[in-house]
């Protein structure tokens, strides 16, 4: 054979054998299996993170292991899960360098015969471009509903505009190294912020759906007991699950601390709301609970609050979404309330409850009101500060939830 027709053959067998890696690669990741679908189990929403936030350098980001720990709502067998470079800089790409998913045990430690290695188009590592969502290979995982995940990555990472979500409420573990396969980090620094993750897939029967619950810190469970799990969305999540007509119902928590519709803490609400709302996998339902920062601030009014909230309401609805509206919650003896901020509050839950915007609300004020000051959350369910539940509160909040709206 010549020389020119043999390097044509060789050419032709190292594009073929291209072709079919890349063709078995996205198999992996867009194969469609009938009678399933992709149901978020758990999410957080992707934020800029702050200095204080940040892990001490060493070991920071670069060249480290993290250990993050999430609480899932529904199972399956298998998973995928969502990191995010959203917010990063010009030119700080973020490295996985490897990654893998365990059953926690309680602390940084996990449970290494459940251990499965997270790919990306079949490799250990992929580099995650400023602005990506990158999502990994869907894998075999006996994922246990309501049980806690270890997600253990091995970044390289940035030393600033890092995208993580402040309010984790949760111990993530940070090693220097790669640490990945350890069963225990008993060295790391600890701190209350997840890091690039945003949130963990299964694959659930199409019958199944998500529900995603929208707001700021009081979604996010600020006055909550760290480590617990027992924001709101938590306890919901724990009712949904015993009860077998919702128990396929996933729950994504999309609240962050200070957050509103024309501002505050991290992207406004109706910025945001394509990314942490009307693209989250199996998404069906939309629990709307914001405005008492844009209220608080003193220069938003009541009617402005409403128009954000008509917005929100059509954006959702054109996506095929129910839209459930939670009321305002009191703060009186808060650092926010003033008697105007009060009669804003008072407008924007009378709108709620009586415009029939809404296809259903879910009265958060009354089930926590003190009904000898309604202005003021029973002190029960006050976590000390007059505008932030307490755990009890939270776990109200949840009771206040009616899941025949889970449904529908």
């Amino acid at each position: 054979m010549n020389t020119p027709a043999l390097f044509s053959m060789l050419i032709a067998s190292a594009l073929a054998l291209v072709a079919t890696t890349s063709a078995s690669a996205q198999q992996t990741i867009v194969k469609r299996v009938d009678g399933y679908h992709w149901v978020g189990t758990w999410a957080t929403s992707a934020e800029a993170i702050d200095a204080k936030s940040m892990p001490p350098s060493p070991p920071g980001l670069t060249d480290s292991t993290l250990r993050q720990i999430v609480r899932v709502s529904i199972g399956g067998k298998k998973v995928r899960v969502r990191f995010s470079n959203a917010f990063a800089g010009w030119g700080s790409d973020m490295k996985i360098l490897e990654a893998q998913i365990a059953v926690s045990t309680g602390g940084h430690a996990i449970k290494t015969e459940t251990a499965k290695a997270l790919t990306f188009r079949g490799e250990k590592s992929v580099v995650v471009p400023r602005g990506w969502l990158m999502i990994s290979d869907p894998i075999d995982f006996d994922l246990v509903p309501g049980s806690n995940l270890a997600v253990t990555i091995h970044v390289n990472g940035q030393t600033k505009d890092v995208t993580g979500h402040r309010g984790a409420r949760t111990t993530t573990y940070v090693e220097t190294g790669n640490a990945v396969s350890e069963k225990a980090l008993p060295d790391a620094q600890e701190k209350t912020t997840w890091y690039y993750m945003c949130g963990v897939d299964v694959l659930a029967p199409e019958s199944s759906g998500a529900v995603v619950c929208l707001g700021d810190s009081i979604t996010d469970g600020k006055g909550a007991t760290d480590n617990t799990n027992r924001r709101w969305p938590d306890f919901l999540a724990r009712r949904l699950q015993a009860n077998d007509a919702t128990k396929q119902t996933g729950v994504l928590n999309q609240g962050i601390g200070g957050n509103g519709f024309f501002g505050g803490l991290g992207q406004a609400a109706l910025i945001r709301l394509e990314r942490d709302v009307l693209t989250q996998p199996g998404v069906r339902w939309l629990i709307v609970l914001e405005g008492i920062n844009d209220l608080g601030s003193g220069k938003i009014t009541a009617e402005q609050v409403i128009t954000a909230m008509e917005q929100t309401i059509l954006r959702a609805h054109e996506r095929g979404l129910r839209v459930y509206g939670g009321t305002i919650l009191p703060c009186g003896g808060s650092s926010y309330f003033k008697s105007e901020i009060e009669e804003r509050r008072q407008k924007v839950n009378e709108w709620i409850r009586t415009s029939g915007a809404f296809d259903a609300v879910i009265d958060f004020d009354a089930a926590l009101r003190d009904p000898n000051d309604p202005a003021k959350l029973i002190k029960v369910a006050d976590c000390g500060d007059h505008l932030h539940p307490s755990d009890e509160g939270y776990r109200m909040m949840a009771e206040a939830v009616d899941l025949k709206l889970f449904t529908k």
